[in-house]
This record gives structure tokens, C-alpha cells and sequence, in this order.
């Protein structure tokens, strides 16, 4: 066996100790505490000459306010007779409050005390840098209920506003009344429903040079040619229909998200952080959960939905629990599209409405 001499022992502890000593004392090094989340403007930072304001007005409901929450300013509405039955309505992943623009007059015409709201990064709510991820939003809605101290309502969610209502509902079961709605919802969709465009566009480094000054700058310049979304053309359904169809309020949705896209510089992001992280998909146990054990649910599909694949709402049904699936009921809009609550509010309100009151016809 080979000896080493003292010399070459101590030229070895010099090579390796100092590597040793300097990881241990990186790794036992108490961190920095953290930075201030950055939290991005909303919608109400525009000039008055933007043309959001006469397509998207702050005042686009009755009641509206403001609730400074941990995350930043939040945007919500309430509607309808105070000692009505308490509903929230909960949109989806690019299109805030307006997507619900006649369901919710319709609600609050027939007695129902509605509130709606804009989600954290979309219309008139501030956008936080932070991880769009279920909780996120469940805790949103949690402290605004608190805010507007309403202990229990029904909970009704379109689109990704599906996932956050089944997460809510299992996060927050004493906050939800027994009667639950979910319209095209989203919440179990699969990877693969995802485009390839999409989920390149939605990957942080992309979004990262999205943001910055020299692309925002085009962006701004070149707001009437952007695409609907360029996180994810989840909209260009509704485009198409609101061409034949020439319904304002569809068009309006359409470029509402235009706008957001250009003017807001935390909306794309947001967008993207939804799309990886938030509850659009991987919500089964949600569904699942003793939070709906008790509930009624309503499910509501248009036919021809290319966003939201219709096979969905049927698997959500499936997931409930047994007595819940037993006292739910799926309705299917024949010719409508992801767009089902601004190309069918009547028939989307009406049935919300006999759902509430108990009627057997839905």
C-alpha cells in the first residue's frame, strides 16, 4: 500500500477543506427575508381616453367597490335585494366579470343577492407576481366573502371559474351554501387539450420576454392586431360565433381580452401561471371530496364547446359523491359554444334559477 507523505496530506486538506467549509457555510447561512411581492396594476390605471372603458366600464354593474386584500386591490360588484339568497359568480381564465354581463342582471331581477368579481390579473383587479394556483384563488374569494361579510352562498363558476368553485368547495365548505353551479367548467381538463403553441407561449421564459419594455411597447402600438390570446387561444371560438352571430356582448368579451393582453403587463402572465398551475386541470379530488357531500350540483354544457371539451362535465358528475351525483343533474345547451353564458344567458339563467327554487324541470 502506497504512503502518503505529511506534505502531500496537507496539500490535500488544502484543496479540499476550503470547497467543504465554504458549502457548509453557505448552505447553514440563515437566508435574506423575502422581497415585497410585486403586485401589477389593473384595468383602473388606463387613461380615460382607453378604449376599455366604454367596452369595460368600472361601473359595468350596480355596487360596485374596491377590497384591498393581501395580494392588492380586488374589484367586485354585489347586485339584486340584500335579503335575496346569496349567489357568487366566478369567471374563467382570460375574460373577467363581463362574461357573466346578462346572467347576473337576470339573477338579481328575479331576487337573488349576486356578487361578482374579478379575479386576481384580469379586468379591474390588480395583478400579484406571484404562483396562480388554486389556493390563490379559493383564498381570494374566502377573504372577500369575509370582506363583504357574507358567511354562506351559492357558488357558481364558468370555465376555469368550474375549478375554482370545486376547489373553494372543498377548501371552504362552511362558505358554500347547498346549491353549486358549473357551467362548461373546467377542472379535470387533460395536458394534451393543451396546444403546443400554448404551452410554449406560457412557459416562464417566454413570459419573461413578453413582459419587457421593448414588447410591451409593441404591444401597445399593435393592440388591434393581436391575437385573442396569445397565452392560449382559448377565445377564438367566440370570435368566430361573434362574427356570425354579431352579438355585442360576445364581441365585447373578445376584445376585452385584446386589451388586458396589450395594456396590462401582469395579465399574460397571469394567464400562463393559470395554465400551468391553476385549477384547470388536476381537480378530480376536488370533485371528489367530502366538501360536496351534501350538495346539489348543476351542470351546464354547450354542445358544440371547443374550449372545454362537452365530455367533461359528464366525468365531473361521476366524481361526485354518490348521493351528491344522485341529487345532481347535467343540462346540455343544444348549438352552444364555450361562450354559453353570453350566446344563451336566458336559457344559463333560467335554469340556474329552477335549479335554486327546487323545480324539476331544469
Amino acid at each position: 500500500m502506497a504512503r502518503h507523505s505529511p506534505f502531500q496530506c496537507f496539500t490535500l486538506s488544502l484543496l479540499i477543506l476550503p470547497p467543504l467549509l465554504l458549502a457548509a457555510y453557505f448552505m447553514a447561512a440563515f437566508p435574506k427575508p423575502p422581497a415585497p411581492i410585486h403586485v401589477h396594476s389593473s384595468l383602473a390605471s388606463l387613461p380615460p381616453t382607453s378604449k376599455t372603458w366604454s367596452i369595460y366600464p368600472e361601473d359595468i354593474y350596480p355596487g360596485g367597490a374596491y377590497a384591498d386584500l393581501p395580494y392588492g386591490r380586488v374589484r367586485y360588484w354585489l347586485l339584486g335585494p340584500e335579503n335575496g339568497k346569496k349567489v357568487v359568480l366566478i369567471h374563467g381564465l382570460s375574460i373577467p366579470s363581463i362574461i357573466w354581463k346578462d346572467v347576473a342582471p337576470s339573477l338579481a331581477s328575479n331576487g337573488y343577492h349576486v356578487l361578482l368579481y374579478d379575479l386576481y390579473g384580469r379586468g379591474y383587479s390588480d395583478a400579484p407576481q406571484i404562483t396562480y394556483d388554486p389556493t390563490l384563488y379559493t383564498v381570494q374569494l374566502a377573504l372577500l366573502m369575509q370582506h363583504i361579510h357574507w358567511e354562506k352562498a351559492i357558488v357558481c363558476g364558468v370555465s376555469m371559474g368550474g375549478g375554482i368553485a370545486a376547489t373553494f368547495t372543498s377548501q371552504f365548505p362552511n362558505l358554500v351554501d347547498e346549491n353549486i353551479v358549473l357551467v362548461a367548467s373546467a377542472g379535470i381538463m387533460e395536458s394534451t387539450d393543451i396546444s403546443r403553441t400554448a404551452k410554449f407561449m406560457s412557459s416562464p421564459l417566454v413570459q419573461t420576454l413578453a413582459s419587457s419594455g421593448p414588447v410591451r411597447r409593441l404591444a401597445n402600438q399593435t393592440s388591434s392586431n393581436l391575437p385573442v390570446d396569445p397565452v392560449m387561444d382559448l377565445e377564438s371560438e367566440m370570435e368566430t360565433k361573434a362574427r356570425q352571430r354579431g352579438r355585442d356582448s360576445v364581441q365585447a368579451a373578445v376584445e376585452i381580452v385584446r386589451l388586458q393582453s396589450a395594456h396590462l403587463p401582469g395579465y399574460n402572465a397571469a394567464l400562463s401561471s393559470s395554465l400551468r398551475d391553476g385549477p384547470i386541470r388536476g381537480q378530480k379530488e376536488a370533485f371528489s371530496s367530502k366538501g360536496f357531500e351534501g350538495r346539489k350540483v348543476l351542470l351546464i354544457h354547450g354542445t358544440m364547446d371547443t374550449t372545454v371539451d362537452p365530455k367533461y362535465s359528464p366525468q365531473i358528475l361521476q366524481l361526485l359523491p354518490k348521493e351528491t351525483r344522485r341529487r345532481s343533474k347535467l343540462v346540455q345547451v343544444e348549438g352552444a359554444g364555450h361562450d354559453v353564458t353570453l350566446s344563451h344567458p336566458d336559457r344559463v339563467a333560467g335554469a340556474m334559477r329552477a335549479w335554486f327554487e327546487g323545480k324539476t324541470e331544469v
